[in-house]
């Protein structure tokens, strides 16, 4: 299965053949429409843009209605592009499904996803600092706070990419090498051991 795209529907847990409660998440993989095909000759690379997910006429603007009339298609939220290494010949308008893709056994996968926005976080839930493990360096009586910056004489500023408190969360997270657990491609469901990045009903990309 080169790619395709998917949503996260949520996590449960499945038994194992060996009797263990595995923790687990559903994912719904598809059905996808092939919406522009590059090529070296043309775009100068080769990939396969695939969109997903129904949206109404009067959600899509113009330049995409055009986009996706020319692919003889309804508009679509979410579009992606993939390495041109899918099994298949494709030309515009071509419906992907897990079915389609899945013509061995589905071992392992990668799963990419935009994490869980947290908001304004402190050192101490954002990169792991101590906090108050150890009352030196410059942190004083705040007990969750960084404490020294850095040189105070010279170069009297703080360095760029300093660890310090801000936005966290809403990043773009790639998780490698997940278990296939089951794989249901009448329903287009997959579903994986462990966790993947983003809320439920997030956009997440499946690889092989």
């Amino acid at each position: 299965m080169p790619g395709i795209i998917g949503k996260k529907i949520g996590m449960t847990s499945v038994f194992s053949a060996e009797g263990k409660n595995l923790p687990c998440t559903v994912i719904e993989a598809g059905p996808c429409v092939v919406t522009q095909i590059r090529t070296v000759e043309k775009d100068g690379y080769a990939a396969v843009q695939l969109a997903y997910d129904e949206i109404s006429e009067k959600h899509a603007s113009k330049p995409l209605k055009g986009h996706f009339e020319k692919a003889g298609t309804t508009p679509k939220r979410k579009l992606v592009e993939f390495k041109n290494d899918f099994p298949m010949e494709l030309k515009l308008g071509d419906k992907i499904t897990l079915e389609s893709l899945t013509q061995r056994e589905l071992k392992w996968i990668d799963v990419t996803g935009i994490s869980k926005g947290k908001g304004f976080q402190g050192v101490v839930k954002r990169h792991h600092f101590q906090g108050v493990g150890g009352q030196t360096h410059g942190q004083d009586d705040r007990l969750r706070h960084p404490g020294s910056m850095g040189a105070s004489s010279w170069p009297s500023r703080v360095f760029k990419g300093m660890r310090m408190a801000g936005h966290m969360g809403g990043d773009r997270v790639k998780v490698f090498n997940l278990e296939v657990i089951k794989v249901i491609p009448e329903n287009n469901l997959v579903i994986v051991k462990g966790s993947v990045p983003g809320a439920k009903g997030s956009y997440v990309i499946l690889e092989d």
